[in-house]
């Protein structure tokens, strides 16, 4: 199947790039609401199940044995710029389980904040572990080791216990199983497996609904929206999409991007979830898809519907400030949900 065109690139007035992608939309019973393109390909979510993967974490009830705040919580979902706030908060959640950047299995890189970068180099610094995106979800995963009495060496490896944990919990919430034929390995080294689509967007409707899950683990996952919700700058970053659109939406709206043109998301108050794939892995046309649907699925107030449309519609503008162009929903995308959503 060739999935359809979601997403073009305008500079003039002619369409300089255009984005083939698939969508996903289903309740938290698995009936589809919206389906584009090959939503049964499987696809690997990458970060966009990083608030599933600290399901554990908060269930076990090991956030709490080591007093973690929501800010910290919020940190293990994220995919952060790097920002000082940042790594501070991630260390500060290895410190309350007795451990220190010393034990982060992700690796090190520079910020991926343009700021926070500059301002790490003007200070002669040098880039840790707690600057990598994914210094959250380590720190979180650490906390989980020894709060199972686990020794957290090789915690990234697909045998470890807290690896296990995560990957059960990630078959329970999309029903997709998570075999060794289609695990790879993600950027910051742990497992991360393949699944359709349309098992994803399950997965994010169960978590934003409860439907379906325990009851520990109901409480889990709406204690983590709502984190993520009063901290959303802890998910992203400084003008980070992520970011944006929780600070206008809070709790009616959980997103989080992928790696490759993944993005996710659950819409609690209409019991759906909703999984997307943009073929050729750009992120800003996967972020203008995702912020297109919710434009299109949530009821909006004057006022956020404003700050919704400019991340769906962005300007394009060159170093001198000039507008060149923009991000825009391809029309036929535009009609296919207009059209069955009546906006």
């Amino acid at each position: 199947m060739i999935n359809p065109f979601l997403i073009e690139i305008t500079r003039g007035r002619l369409i300089e790039s255009r984005h083939r992608g698939s969508v996903a939309i289903v309740d938290a019973d698995g009936a589809p609401i919206l389906a584009l393109g090959d939503i049964e390909r499987w696809i690997y979510p990458r970060s966009a199940v990083k608030a599933i993967q600290a399901l554990p974490l908060v269930e076990s009830g090991i956030a709490d044995r080591y007093g973690l705040s929501d800010e910290e919580i919020a940190l293990t979902c994220a995919s952060h710029s790097g920002e000082e706030r940042h790594a501070a908060t991630a260390a500060s959640i290895l410190a309350k389980a007795g451990q220190d950047a010393s034990c982060l299995e992700c690796g090190a890189h520079w910020p991926t904040g343009e700021a926070a970068n500059r301002a790490l180099a003007a200070q002669d610094g040098q880039p840790s572990a707690l600057h990598n995106n994914c210094s959250g979800k380590h720190s979180g995963f650490v906390c989980l080791s020894c709060g199972l009495d686990e020794n957290p060496r090789g915690y990234v490896t697909a045998q470890h216990p807290v690896q296990q944990t995560v990957r059960r919990a990630l078959e329970d919430l999309t029903g997709a199983p998570h075999t060794e034929a289609v695990r790879g390995t993600d950027g910051c080294s742990i497992p991360t497996y393949a699944i359709p689509l349309s098992a994803l967007a399950l997965g994010f409707a169960r978590f934003g609904t409860g439907v379906g899950l325990p009851g520990e683990r109901q409480i889990a996952a709406r204690r983590i929206r709502r984190a993520v919700a009063r901290y959303p700058f802890m998910v992203a970053g400084t003008d980070r999409f992520d970011t944006k659109l929780m600070q206008v939406l809070r709790e009616r709206a959980f997103v989080k991007s992928g790696a490759e043109g993944v993005y996710c998301a659950a819409l609690p108050e209409l019991g759906c979830g909703i999984a997307l794939k943009i073929d050729d892995g750009t992120p800003r046309a996967s972020a203008a898809v995702m912020a297109t649907l919710i434009l299109h699925l949530l009821p909006l107030s004057d006022w956020e519907r404003t700050e919704v449309e400019a991340l769906a519609w962005p300007l394009l503008k060159n170093w001198n400030g000039l507008e060149v162009g923009r991000v825009q929903p391809d029309p036929d995308f535009f009609r296919s949900v207009t059209t069955q959503h009546g906006s």
